[in-house]
């Protein structure tokens, strides 16, 4: 009877709610914030314009660097490429000649090809910069991704339930579905096969299937820099290769080191 008198005394009550009123709502806020949802379809506009401004904003940086390495090399700071031999030329010429075609016509397509192909590895530049942001976007979000599904989770004991824990709940909680299927040499490689890969699900192109493919692998950079980031938040550092074969599934393989 003591007892239950001294735990009902006034002293004790008060310790306790000066105890509980340390966590206040805002505190608890803060611990715990509560679920906000987006429609889909505001993420799909979101991407598209995200695309299209790194995409200009990768082609400015481009175009900065090769107007730095200009200046560079007019002021011979560095040195430019090795000028094309031209014994090789006079003498494809001569052999032209000789057999009767018009060489002024040959020389013409040689310079446009050198053009094009300038122009193609110039924009094979731009747009490995632009995957490059988009990884880069998708590693912080799937770091922030994996920090809070693993809050009350204990640390995973090898490579394999880490890769399970990206093709279940990382998975489910980024594009509302789980991995199809998920393939290992249990050697640290991994592939993640998802049959209808949810960003890539509605891209088309009107100039046909290899359009239609080489855009979707822009797109799928941010997705492989979330599960890079998911897993180098849990300790993984991992490298991440996306591959389309064919719309809207999309592979990804992951190599991890051996643990």
């Amino acid at each position: 009877m003591a007892l239950r008198n001294s735990l009902q005394s006034p002293a004790y009550i008060s310790s306790a709610a000066s105890s509980s009123s340390l966590v206040t709502p805002s505190l608890s806020l803060l611990a715990d914030p509560p679920i906000r949802l987006a429609d889909a379809a505001a993420h799909d506009y979101l991407l598209i314009e995200m695309v299209h401004t790194l995409r200009a904003s990768a082609s400015v940086a481009a175009e900065r660097v090769r107007r730095i390495e200009r200046e560079m090399l007019e002021a011979g700071i560095v040195l430019g490429p090795a000028p094309p031999e031209k014994g090789a030329a006079l003498k494809e010429k001569d052999r032209l000649k000789k057999e009767g075609r018009d060489s002024v016509g040959s020389a013409g397509s040689s310079t446009a090809g050198v053009t094009l192909g300038a122009k193609a590895v110039d924009g094979e530049g731009d747009e490995e910069g632009l995957r490059t942001r988009l990884e880069a976007i998708g590693v912080n979000v799937g770091g922030n991704i994996a920090e809070r599904l693993c809050r009350d989770r204990p640390r995973f004991g090898d490579t394999l339930d880490a890769v399970k824990f990206i093709c279940k709940e990382v998975w489910s909680t980024c594009w509302d579905k789980q991995v199809d299927n998920l393939r290992t040499n249990h050697r640290g490689v991994y592939v993640l096969s998802d049959n209808q890969f949810k960003p890539i699900a509605r891209i088309s192109s009107f100039e046909g299937t290899a359009d239609a493919l080489w855009r979707a692998k822009i797109y799928v950079a941010m997705s492989a820099g979330i599960i890079k980031g998911a897993l180098a938040r849990m300790g993984y550092q991992a490298t991440v290769v996306p591959e389309i074969q064919h719309l809207p599934q999309c592979t990804f393989q992951v190599k991890l080191p051996r643990s």
